[in-house]
């Protein structure tokens, strides 16, 4: 039976693997260190989430190199740290049931590890020998953490599974690497997004969305056939829809990583002639959520890494005509899976999603077939291909003999296996048990909730119950109907229903004041930094996360360089290390240094909040923010009249913007939103041009666009021709469909 496990004292070796190609920190990828004797005997294995048998989960293994013996602790923290990002992502959030994490302390004599920050930093002596600059090389990259990968087979496989290793270095320079594990620097915030992007190669098979292969560098066309690759393609959308073909399910949807889904150029290391599903996404560029194509991908990866149905009857023997029909499914967080049972291929109404029935309730007589069918019907998943595969669905069949089955658990009732109980819940999560099961009937499931009853299911779903704001004591008995003096079984959670709360800082506003409706609204010269600071009643590690002018929700790190610093919003972005963070302008938040970026001058939507240890996001708070030219050119130079209007069309609001050419010379006007861009080329003296834009929401916030004027022009007195731009900001009102 698959309780007998022993998580601790399994000698199981079992390496992840990842694809190979480069991934999170670019192009580069670790490649394997010399391998050298591990003394595992100092080492220890501290299981961190233990779900259910390692054998029935996705088992991630924790190492750590250059803490010593008294930084333990701190090693552990980062740990909770780098897992609190994960489980605040998707689909990790809602699948981390289906994972066990394991921490190994390794202690070494050394604090710290070798050349860091600078590649004439000393060389120390750890247990996995981890190393920046691509392992201390003269001609290699500062942030390539590398480890010696023989040491952290043997230190991994002190764990009872591992699916996937990722290595921890005492650190806090931004570093990693991917390859046949995983490596971060645990003291950098920017460094906890490696993990979940790794997982989506290792344990989703997902591709890479970068637009090159060497930071900073344009890598040409592709020029092969249809990629296998289900985020990348050379279908028009016109052509997915026509033909059924890649996401086509999800195109014209609202993308999860911000923007629509639709077809952007770049990926797989190509510049050009291959198109992804959205502007930016997790396995683009690290801060951003999964899109909805690479996260029905991982969904099915994570169900299909486990065996939905992970105990039940035996099915290798006939059922007696009064025994009790069970099955034990895997849990998500956030829901039930469905199960429904059928006699000889029908369907019984009424069973309610019973993780258990009588025969004699079913009806069923000798020779007659029990089955149950449990599916996972998230909305994760849209191809019916793959919620009908065996990653999504799972099947038990019973025959109905003359006697009864085998003794079942006839003992005073038990719980195999419930939701952890170690730290608290989420407000929003299903609390599970699995009772122990008698031959012949269920035992009872009593759930209260501040000593009041709510719910007699194997299963409460904390959601329904209307919490209010603060801390809940949840307790489930399970009793022996059969038998009123058995002892009742029991478990309880603390429920945590009072989300973080997010401080920010704006640095150098020329000017506060507040919108219409009470917000506040900074003014700035030229650029402006943002700092979060999460605080939560609760212990554990917390997380804040932004987004701009609607688009999508960024994980706050800090500043790449220095995750105590704020992060740096500029016009065009500030190229760090070959990538663009901060970018105001068009092309999204952060980029390659080689895409074309329109100056983001005017005026932005920050929103902003946090996410605390139960996974409870706070509401989003906001403030607007005007950016103006450091040195604006004079606007006479080239005279333009402008005008923004906001309007509802068909429950979602559009920005009209006219400009028109007031000079005596032909001119090209660029007028910039937050929601695009549009440019007209050439337009004649006194030529008006309209512009409009949808924004994709019913309501618009206050808010301003960016009109820039170009023209060449005849010098003084007639000689030559030189160059004249103008800019203005153009002001809109907040307008909302349905007030």
């Amino acid at each position: 039976m698959k309780r007998l496990w022993r998580p601790l004292l399994a000698m199981v070796m079992a390496l992840g693997t990842l694809t190979a190609a480069p991934v999170a920190m670019g192009a580069e990828r670790q490649a394997a260190a010399p391998t050298r004797a591990a003394a595992t005997d100092d080492a220890t294995v501290v299981p961190i989430q233990v779900t259910g048998d390692p054998s029935n989960r996705w088992n991630l293994v924790v190492l750590g190199d250059g803490y010593t013996a008294a930084e333990m602790p701190t090693f552990l923290d980062q740990v909770d740290k780098q897992l609190n990002v994960l489980w605040g992502l998707q689909p990790y959030k809602s699948y981390r049931n289906y994972i066990n994490v394991y921490a190994v302390e390794t202690p070494s004599q050394e604090s710290g590890i070798s050349c860091d920050p600078e590649l004439t930093s000393p060389v120390r002596t750890t247990p996995l020998s981890m190393k920046l600059w691509s392992g201390c090389s003269k001609t290699g990259i500062q942030r390539l953490l590398v480890m010696d990968d023989g040491a952290a087979k043997k230190y991994a496989a002190l764990a009872p599974k591992a699916d996937q290793i990722l290595a921890l270095a005492n650190s806090d320079t931004y570093g990693g690497a991917g390859g046949s594990y995983a490596t971060a620097t645990g003291g950098n915030a920017m460094s906890a997004l490696i993990a979940p992007h790794e997982l989506g190669h290792s344990a989703g098979g997902l591709q890479d969305e970068y637009d090159y292969y060497t930071r900073g560098v344009t890598s040409g066309t592709y020029t092969g056939g249809e990629p296998d690759s289900v985020h990348h393609t050379l279908l028009t959308e016109q052509q997915m829809l026509d033909q059924k073909a890649k996401w086509w399910r999800w195109l014209g949807e609202k993308s999860e990583s911000g923007g629509t889904i639709g077809r952007f150029e770049g990926g797989m290391y190509y510049t050009e002639g291959v198109w992804r599903p959205s502007q930016h996404s997790m396995m683009k560029t690290l801060g951003y959520y999964m899109d909805q194509v690479s996260r029905e991908q991982m969904t099915a990866a994570l169900s299909g890494a486990v065996d939905l149905i992970e105990d039940s009857t035996p099915t290798d023997g006939p059922v007696g005509p009064t025994d009790e029909v069970w099955i034990d499914t895997v849990h998500p967080v956030h829901e039930d899976l469905d199960a429904t049972w059928s006699v000889n291929g029908k369907v019984v109404r009424g069973t309610g999603n019973a993780r258990s029935v009588n025969v004699r309730d079913l009806h069923a007589r000798p020779g007659d077939t029990i089955s149950v069918k449990v599916v996972d019907d998230t909305d994760f998943v849209r191809d019916p291909a793959l919620r009908d595969s065996s990653r999504m669905t799972a099947t038990r069949e019973w025959t109905v003999g003359t006697a009864s089955g085998p003794a079942g658990q006839d003992g005073a009732p038990t719980i195999s296996l419930a939701t952890p109980d170690t730290q608290p819940v989420g407000a929003t999560d299903v609390l599970w048990v699995d009772p122990g099961h008698p031959r012949d009937h269920a035992l009872d499931v009593t759930w209260r909730l501040d000593g009041r009853v709510v719910g007699h299911s194997t299963s409460l779903h904390l959601a329904s119950l209307g919490l209010n704001r603060g801390t809940h004591r949840v307790q489930v008995g399970v009793s022996d109907p059969h038998n009123r003096t058995s002892p009742v079984a029991t478990k309880q959670w603390t429920v945590d229903d009072t989300p973080a709360t997010t401080d920010y800082t704006v640095s150098d506003p020329v000017s506060v004041s507040k919108n219409s409706d009470g917000t506040p609204h900074y003014t700035v010269t030229d650029s402006f930094s943002l700092a979060l600071t999460a605080h939560d009643d609760q212990q554990g590690a917390l997380f804040s996360e932004f987004r701009v002018d609607g688009d999508g929700w960024f994980h706050y790190f800090g500043w790449p360089t220095d995750s105590s610093k704020p992060f740096l919003f500029t016009p065009t972005g500030t190229n760090v290390d070959d990538l663009i963070y901060g970018n105001l302008g068009s092309g999204g938040l952060s980029t390659s240094p080689f895409a074309e970026r329109s100056p983001g001058y005017g005026t932005h939507q920050i929103e902003y909040r946090s996410v605390d240890a139960a996974g409870n996001v706070a509401p989003a708070k906001k403030f607007t923010v005007t950016v103006l030219p450091k040195d604006p050119p004079a606007p006479g130079a080239i005279p333009v009249t402008s005008n923004a209007v906001t309007r509802c069309v068909k429950d979602e609001t559009r920005i009209e913007v006219s400009a028109q050419n007031r000079s005596q010379d032909r001119a090209s006007l660029t007028v910039q939103t937050a929601y695009g861009s549009k440019t007209f080329k050439n337009v004649r003296a006194g030529g008006k041009v309209t512009a409009v834009f949808r924004t994709g929401e019913p309501t618009t916030e206050t808010g301003s666009v960016t009109v820039t004027a170009h023209a060449t022009v005849k010098g003084p007195h007639g000689s030559g021709k030189q160059n004249v731009d103008a800019t203005y900001q153009v002001p809109y009102n907040r307008f909302a469909c349905y007030e």
